[in-house]
Order: C-alpha cells, then structure tokens, then sequence
C-alpha cells in the first residue's frame, strides 16, 4: 500500500541564538571563555540556532516532550489535523527526558487525546528516521489509516558548562590544522541545539496541494566492523569498549569520570563516517534500488557540520553519484544541527517553500555516528 507524508511541522523553541550569544546562554566552563568556539564556528558555518533556555534566567523553558508536542500541535495550524485522531504515535529521539519511560508515551500524555499505539525509538540522529520507517510500515500494512512520526532533541541539557570540561592548550593549537577535533566532548557544544518535527502519514494523498509519497527507507548498521564513536551515559575504554554507567560502584563516580558528557572518538569519526555513509552504503542502495544521481531533483543531507560538505559531494562524485549543489537543501546555517529531528526540520522548510513540483524526487540522506547508522529515504513529489 503506498504511504504519503501529507504534512510537515517543525517547533524551534525561543528566540534564535546568534554565535555570540551562545556561550552566555550554556555558561563558561570554570568560569573561562572558550578558546575553541571561534574556531568550531568557522567550520560549521553555523549562524544561529535554538535552545530551550530562558536567556533572562537561565532556566530550562521546554522539556523534549513538549518540544515534540509542540510539533505536532503545529500540524494542526496547516491541515486542521486534530490529535484526537491520532492511531499510531512513533517518537525518536536521542535525549529523552527520563531512562525510563520511553519517549512516545510521554508525548502521547502531553498531547491528549485518545488511546493510540506508541512507539519509542532509541539511537542517536537515525532514531527520528526509525520512527518515521515505524509509521510508514504501520500505515503501508493496513495496520493504521494515519501515523506521526516525530524526530526531537533537547541537546542543550548536556551542553551546560557545569557538564563539560575544560579544553587544553594544545587541543586547542590543534584545531587550527585539522577541525575535526572538533567533534570531541566541550566541542560538541557549539554544534548542537533543541528543536523538534513532525510528519503526518496517510494512506491517501491530500486531495489539493503537496504530498510526497514514500518510495522506500533504508537504515543500515555497521557496528558489526566498526566501535562506538559517539555516545554519552559511558565511558570508552582502551580497546573500543564501553563501560557504562552502572558499571561504576556509584553514581558519583560515573559522574567524577565524566560519564554523562556527549562525546565522540573525532579520530573514528574523521577516519569512517563519510566513508561509510558513500562507499559501504550508497552502491548497496543503488543496485537494490536501481538508484541514479541524475534522477534525483532534490538531496537534503542532514551533516552536523558544513566541514563534511565538500568531502561528502567528492566521494559520491567518485562512485559515479554525483548530485550538483544546486539540487543540495539544508538549513543547517540558520536552524543549527537539531540530531534526529534535523531532517524533519529541512523536510518542513522545503515542503512549505513552494519550489518542490509534482513528479520530483527527493533523497534524504541521515547519518549516525553513534555505532555508524546511515539512512536513507527516497521521496516522489504528488
């Protein structure tokens, strides 16, 4: 049964963030500025970005289930879509608001309505993706009419200066010569930021205007050759293992070795992501598919950092999938690197432009570091 996205809504919490108000807002690490933020900037190229944070107090403004929510109550403001009528409700995220219980249900409690199924996907940028295949599939087996699927983050909770350390003088020298450092633990700081998506899926297309019927979605783990490279709530030891948190004889000495602070092996990450993400994934996908670069109108790659984007066209290039960056959309400039709700977030912005016609093709590109999730999703315009 085919599967149509036949609406998109995105919730940014707050005002934009400008580069230079960042640090006011996630504190100053012991007190200090940071040494690194200039530099991480120049090579995100991002601009502005959205936390849930009061700028005046400080305080935490929304939690990750109302960012979620929020999202799907703005569906309703361009389809008069009413919660009430939600049969399948499928979340992802990578930073939920509590261990236990999972995401869904606590966006199904902020939302109301009735009783539906909910679903919770964990990961890391692939688990808004996980959601969406969940919705899919339910809706293309006859199981539900209509599905949500949602990605979100609330990033900013392990952005804060008393989660971080300090960086040294020599990583800092460092990142002159190779940016990728860039990725490491109070690095990550100045790419993330908060914000939530929703997609609306039917079985039927909207009557007047814009769906886009979902041709396939594919997400692929490589964790069977290659460690963990991103991760928090663990710490990685010597020979590619995690230990996690409860693996500590306390709680405060997972939190004395910094266990909770989002970090990434920038190393791994710099050596394996956009070769994985082109040559183990793409060719896969292009004979499974019958997949061609020149028939697709539009790529929306969600990448954390501008600093991949020349490197990821080269190596799709190189296999014979070149898409020219004329046919390229993002918004990561100007609504930052949102995790798992990011390609719902560039999904809505080009959905809502006007520029999609009937009959393109989109091709979704999500990457996850984590333990190197890639995905991908093929879209035709009706």
């Amino acid at each position: 049964m085919a599967v149509y996205i036949t609406e998109l809504a995105s919730f940014l919490p707050n005002a934009p963030v400008s580069n230079s108000e960042m640090e006011a807002l996630l504190g100053k690490v012991h007190q200090l500025p940071s040494r690194t933020r200039r530099i991480i900037l120049r090579n995100n190229r991002i601009k502005t970005r959205y936390y849930a944070i009061d700028p005046a107090t400080g305080v935490q403004t929304h939690t990750n289930a109302q960012l979620t929510a929020a999202a799907i109550r703005a569906l309703d403001a361009h389809s008069g879509f009413d919660p009430e009528s939600i049969e399948c409700l499928c979340c992802g995220t990578s930073t939920p608001d509590q261990i236990l219980p999972g995401h869904a249900p606590m966006v199904h409690g902020e939302l109301g309505g009735s009783a539906c199924e909910a679903f919770s996907a964990a990961g890391i940028c692939a688990a808004g993706m996980s959601a969406m295949k969940f919705a899919w599939l339910n809706v293309a087996s006859g199981q539900s009419r209509t599905a949500i699927a949602t990605g979100s983050e609330l990033a900013s909770t392990f952005l804060r200066a008393g989660l971080c350390e300090t960086v040294s003088g020599a990583k800092v020298a460092a990142l002159e010569k190779q940016p990728a450092l860039s990725f490491d633990a109070d690095f990550l700081r100045w790419m993330l930021s908060d914000g939530a998506g929703a997609a609306r899926l039917s079985d039927t297309p909207n009557p007047d205007g814009l769906s886009l019927r979902i041709e396939w979605i594919d997400l692929l783990s490589f964790a069977h050759e290659l460690e963990t490279c991103m991760y928090a709530g663990a710490n990685k030891q010597a020979d590619g293992t995690l230990q996690g948190w409860r693996e500590f004889d306390s709680l405060q000495t997972a939190v004395d070795n910094g266990c909770f602070m989002l970090k990434q092996d920038v190393k791994l990450l710099n050596k394996e992501i956009v070769t994985t993400a082109v040559e183990r994934t793409l060719p896969l996908l292009m004979e499974k598919h019958a997949l061609a670069a020149d028939e697709i109108d539009w790529f929306l790659p969600h990448y954390s950092s501008d600093y991949f984007r020349n490197d990821l066209y080269q190596h799709m290039r190189d296999i014979g999938f070149e898409i020219p960056f004329e046919r390229w959309f993002t918004n990561l400039a100007h609504k930052g690197n949102t995790g798992s709700a990011s390609i719902y977030i560039i999904l809505e912005e080009l959905f809502h432009s006007g520029r999609i016609k009937k009959g393109e093709k989109l091709l979704c590109f999500i990457p996850e570091s984590g333990r190197f999730t890639m995905c991908y999703m093929l879209l035709t315009a009706v």
